[in-house]
């Protein structure tokens, strides 16, 4: 198994202006801290200029193990399709009894089964209810098909019971094989997963072994603001779900809204390995939570236009409301980010934004792996080869530039799947630790 990755009442927070020297801001409110900045806050003078924002929202740490932690409001979802007979069954019924130990009578927890139907082992109830839910475990059993999208959509159905704004709420979906029966396309479940996103549902997706469907999995997870796993070995199942669930008791805010508003003469490129919608000067994205101790990244490519050397000029103006898990309100912060404009090439340098660049390089470097493996599908292996090679290289320059630990790990991966992706008996596994890997990058943990 690879390893496990880590993804409000008053205003409390102002716009904080900038002054000549450009340094990143921050502002907080309540239980969650924005820092916005470029890569380099001093930019070059009379030339159109790429340049690249970060916003990140980091939850304050240690507030989901206190006894005043929301409620969890929690379908489980399991595969009992034939692949699963065995071990595999007997492991995922561990995982479910692991995830009860991690909850108390606050929550609400339900248990579905799919293969060719949809089965409701235990229908949504308070944990506390244990010998109930250890029964509808037990009850389960594989042989089938896989009804992947009734299963996720019979989930929902049982969270919707209690959900309410007190409670977080979330769908976890075990599968080891591919859909087929209903809806079995990587749109489709996309779709699914949007519907639920806008429902405040999200849906963490947990690929078991070698044959599920990975796309699949990976695009019904994103787009529902959940997380996906890939999860090779079945033994390891029950250790993930006490750890996912652990991280579920550490949200602090969901439904986070982020608005940049874009300066006169600042053009929005695109987003980097988030989805959000950019119309003229105004960027909009939903984070479904924010996990305490841990930081969500936003960067943006942009296309400054030429400003004269010595002047101070607006970039962006950062928005975000969220609602508050703890205190049940909805809070706003916001901040702001300027640069200066120089001709003075040795004081662009000595402005760079170490932590921003490293989060900008880990973004262009997922976008090139995408690729890679969108090269090796199409049969064009040594295309895949040479992005792959030229990606390490370009991580292991800048690991060196920025120290940086965390760049230094991604180029030996490109390194090692530049390897794997010749062989053909290798890919199908090469491929689901890609899809993995690209999937969550600030991530260290393991947040359900």
């Amino acid at each position: 198994m690879p390893a496990l990755p880590r993804p409000l009442a008053l205003v409390l927070g102002a716009i904080v202006g900038l002054g000549a020297c450009a340094m990143p801001t921050r502002a907080s409110a309540q239980h969650v801290t924005v820092q916005a900045g470029l890569d380099h806050g001093t930019l070059p003078a009379d030339t159109k200029h790429t340049a690249y924002l970060r916003v990140a929202l980091r939850g304050q740490e240690g507030l989901g193990e206190a006894a005043t932690r929301p409620p969890m409001n929690v379908a489980i979802v399991i595969d009992k399709s034939g692949s699963m007979q065995g071990k595999k069954i007997e492991y995922a019924k561990a995982a479910a009894r692991a995830a009860l130990d991690r909850l108390d009578e606050r929550d609400i927890v339900s248990v579905v089964a799919y293969d060719s139907t949809v089965e409701v082992l235990v229908p949504a109830t308070r944990a506390s209810d244990r010998a109930t839910i250890l029964r509808g475990i037990d009850r389960l059993r594989a042989g089938g098909m896989t009804a992947l999208f009734a299963g996720t959509s019979k989930g929902a159905a049982e969270v919707r019971k209690f959900k309410d704004a007190k409670t977080i709420d979330r769908v976890i979906l075990l599968s080891d094989g591919q859909a087929n029966v209903g809806p079995q396309s990587p749109g489709a479940l996309a779709s699914l997963g949007e519907s639920l996103r806008r429902e405040g549902v999200g849906v963490t997706t947990i690929g078991m072994g070698l044959d599920y469907n990975e796309d699949l999995m990976v695009a019904l997870a994103r787009r529902s603001g959940g997380n996906h796993f890939f999860v090779e070995d079945p033994s390891q199942l029950a250790r993930l779900f006490a750890e996912g669930f652990g991280g579920l008791a550490s949200i602090v805010a969901q439904e986070a809204v982020v608005k940049v508003t874009f300066a006169e003469g600042v053009r929005p490129v695109r987003a980097l390995g988030f989805d959000a919608d950019i119309i003229g000067q105004t960027l909009t994205t939903t984070l479904a939570q924010i996990y305490g101790g841990e930081k969500e990244q936003l960067v943006v490519e942009l296309e400054v236009s030429p400003r004269s050397a010595g002047t101070t000029h607006p970039i962006a103006r950062i928005e975000v409301s969220y609602h508050d898990v703890l205190t049940r309100a909805v809070d706003r912060v916001e901040t702001s980010v300027a640069a200066t404009f120089t001709s003075d090439h040795a004081a662009i340098e000595r402005s760079l934004d170490r932590d921003v660049m490293v989060a900008v390089v880990e973004r262009l470097a997922v976008d090139k792996s995408r690729l890679a493996v969108q090269l090796r599908d199409e049969g064009k292996v040594r295309e895949a080869q040479e992005v792959l090679r030229k990606n390490q290289a370009w991580l292991d320059q800048e690991a060196v530039r920025l120290d940086s630990t965390r760049l230094r790990r991604l180029g030996k991966k490109n390194a090692d799947n530049a390897e794997r992706v010749e062989d053909p008996g290798d890919w199908n596994k090469t491929r689901k630790a890609m899809r993995y890997d690209n999937f969550a990058p600030d991530y260290d943990g393991v947040n359900f």
